[in-house]
């Protein structure tokens, strides 16, 4: 699921994406490469910032790339949203090591239907 993005609202430019846990928190799972412009036209109806002092992610840093220490600018984003991505399978304790690419937005498919992390 979409937990916080790069970019605007309005042009979202990465998406950054978590899925619960056994004991229900929102853990990081990865990021996508950049999202396309058609993309980013129908993310921009769909997500919503998260309240200051609601998102389980506020105050947490992402890093712009595998092993460096750069972090990204992120806006934090209501949880609930579902992205399908496409996914090398390179893994670091459930985290995705290389960008994912998203295929589409799932507004059939609520975050309780997400596999756990």
């Amino acid at each position: 699921m979409i937990g916080a993005i790069t970019g605007t609202l309005g042009r979202p430019r990465l998406l950054v994406l978590g899925r619960y846990d056994g004991e229900g928190r929102l853990r990081y799972a990865g990021k996508t490469t950049e999202v396309s412009p058609a993309a980013a036209r129908q993310l921009s109806n769909q997500l919503t910032a998260a309240e200051p002092g609601t998102h389980p992610w506020e105050g947490a840093r992402f890093s712009s790339g595998w092993g460096t220490r750069d972090a990204l600018d992120t806006t934090l984003i209501v949880p609930d949203q579902v992205a399908e991505v496409s996914v090398d399978t390179a893994q670091d304790g459930g985290v995705w090591r290389h960008p994912v690419r998203l295929a589409r937005l799932r507004l059939d498919m609520p975050v309780d239907d997400v596999p756990s992390f």
